[in-house]
């Protein structure tokens, strides 16, 4: 299928496939999406529920588990990666992707540039130049292990603390927001555990559901009116 690089709403950039009019992150701003989905309502919202561990009145590291699904461009792992950085964040981060962004593609998507982070450049390509199915500590808060597989392949029981659910929409392929599906990610996740992702369809909304999730509607990114967050609830 054929793919382009595509500027965005907010002047960062995206892959798009054209035969699929589908993208990697939403044409209205493709940073500024991931922020407001995945970093405000996903991470921030774990870190604001009362988990930081306080030691005589000095904020210690805390360590957050993410798995990503379809860890593509792998913008959503830089802007966790720069989080770690200034919220004293030790991140165990997972990304599975069945078919990796090629070199090419990378090299002309912005990202560092449009959020003029020094040293950006550097830790972004680190995230791909890394090897695939082994860990590898991208900054002494950020470790890194990108998997190759497809998402009903995942194995992972009461793993993570947050998933970003990032799969490519319901439209082009359904098979991916389907209770079998959530059904794997709520067993990934910890008790407590929460789940992100752009999507606010009612299927998608009533398959996380039906697997046992409690879910909440929220005000969507610029250009979307909803979406939805899942917590797996305390057992």
């Amino acid at each position: 299928m054929k793919r382009q690089i595509i500027t965005t709403g907010d002047g960062s950039k995206t892959i798009q496939i054209e035969e699929w009019n589908e993208q990697y992150h939403s044409v209205h701003g493709a940073i500024q999406e991931a922020k407001h989905v995945f970093l405000k309502h996903g991470l921030h919202y774990f870190l604001d529920q009362g988990q930081v561990v306080n030691d005589g009145g000095k904020t210690l590291s805390q360590n957050v588990s993410i798995l990503e699904i379809g860890f593509g461009t792998g913008l959503n792992a830089f802007l966790t990666l720069l989080e770690s950085r200034s919220n004293n964040l030790l991140i165990d981060y997972v990304g599975i992707e069945a078919y990796p962004v090629s070199e090419t593609e990378i090299l002309e998507l912005n990202y560092p540039d449009q959020l003029q982070s020094k040293k950006g450049s550097d830790l972004y390509e680190r995230l791909h130049q890394v090897s695939w199915e082994k860990p590898h500590l991208i900054t002494s808060g950020f470790q890194l292990t990108k998997i190759q597989k497809f998402f009903h392949q995942i194995t992972f029981k009461e793993t993570f603390d947050i998933i970003y659910f990032d799969a490519f929409g319901s439209r082009v392929q359904p098979e991916l927001w389907t209770e079998s599906i959530f059904e794997i990610m709520f067993l990934a996740l910890k008790s407590g555990g929460v789940l992100v992702t752009y999507s606010a369809k009612g299927s998608v909304r009533r398959a996380m559901l039906a697997v046992g999730f409690l879910v909440e509607k929220l005000p969507g990114p610029p250009g979307k009116r909803e979406m939805l967050r899942a917590v797996k609830p305390f057992s």
